[in-house]
């Protein structure tokens, strides 16, 4: 989450003025994440959430996000429900952005990482990737494997002013990742979140309340949705690999659904691949963020660690 437009408490009231849901009592920026504009709402029916879509977002793939987010929560997972106006219809647009309003979630992130928590969040990865099977509706990765030279060749070697040789390191690294990559129709696959960093995830005490954030959610291979989960959550202070942390997690999505034996040895490189993707939208954004946008960059070498350990490993 980001800001990116600002909003005028005029323009906001009479855009509720479309809804049910109450009347404003007061609103606040949300500056976690990068990538859309994001305030919580307080009205006199309460809390809700507001997003002005920006950036990757495509306006022609919102319906498939929230379609997905109201299939997922039909079939009992918690996360946020899209908000309809009262003409039934929860996409529109506000300050000349697409928008919607999605239902508060109860609980927070973490504070501390643990080997419980690992647990908890591989089986509601498990129970996500189960309960999309029947969400037909396919939407493709646009940002997996085949998205990564191009994204790396739009930085122009500014990679080199954080690391001096990271442009030629990463282009190495993705020479072997791509060589590597498992083929099409190897792995199961279905519809995956993509995004499941520990602020993401809600927790009353020790249970997952919810997901959020299903904004880079696509159809793809769910190993490697499991590969993005275990560079997100897996390295104590971003930088040492916690082995006990990535067991506890395998074993919390194997209570749910097994794991196939090509699934697990490929995890090697799904991970390598997770870690130069996160790499690379974080230095492109770093390069490109405007310097007045309220948003919280992120580290791009953070995940430099992460590629060159998944590199030198032959299982996770």
């Amino acid at each position: 989450m980001a800001v990116y437009t600002e909003l005028a408490a005029e323009a906001l009231e009479a855009f509720l003025g479309t809804y049910d849901i109450g009347a404003l009592v007061a609103f606040q920026s949300i500056a976690e994440g990068v990538e859309n504009s994001n305030f919580l709402l307080q009205t006199t029916e309460g809390k809700f959430i507001l997003t002005l879509f920006e950036r990757r977002v495509k306006a022609s793939d919102l319906p498939w996000f929230l379609g997905l987010m109201q299939h997922l929560s039909g079939k009992g997972m918690n996360c946020p429900q899209p908000v309809q106006a009262k003409d039934g219809i929860a996409l529109r647009v506000l300050a000349d952005r697409p928008a919607a309003i999605t239902t508060f979630l109860p609980g927070q992130a973490v504070l501390q990482i643990t080997a419980s928590a690992c647990h908890a969040l591989g089986q509601v990865l498990a129970t996500f990737h189960k309960l999309g099977q029947d969400y037909t509706a396919e939407r493709p990765n646009g940002l997996s494997v085949e998205a990564w030279r191009p994204l790396l060749e739009s930085c122009q070697g500014s990679g080199d002013d954080l690391l001096p040789g990271l442009t030629q390191e990463l282009s190495d690294a993705l020479s072997r990742i791509e060589k590597s990559w498992p083929a099409a129709g190897s792995l199961p696959r279905g519809q995956i979140h993509a995004d499941l960093f520990p602020d993401n995830v809600f927790f009353q005490g020790d249970q997952v309340s919810g997901l959020i954030d299903f904004y880079f959610a696509c159809t793809d291979l769910f190993a490697y949705d499991l590969a993005i989960c275990l560079n997100a959550w897996c390295f104590r202070d971003e930088k040492i690999f916690e082995p006990a942390f990535a067991h506890a997690m395998i074993e919390g999505y194997e209570s749910v659904r097994n794991l196939e034996v090509a699934e697990k040895e490929a995890l090697p490189v799904l991970c390598q691949g997770a870690s130069i993707r996160f790499l690379l939208t974080r230095l492109y954004d770093w390069i490109n963020t405007p310097a007045d946008a309220l948003v919280t960059r992120k580290d791009p070498l953070a995940y430099l660690g992460r590629l060159r350990h998944f590199s030198g490993v032959a299982h996770v």
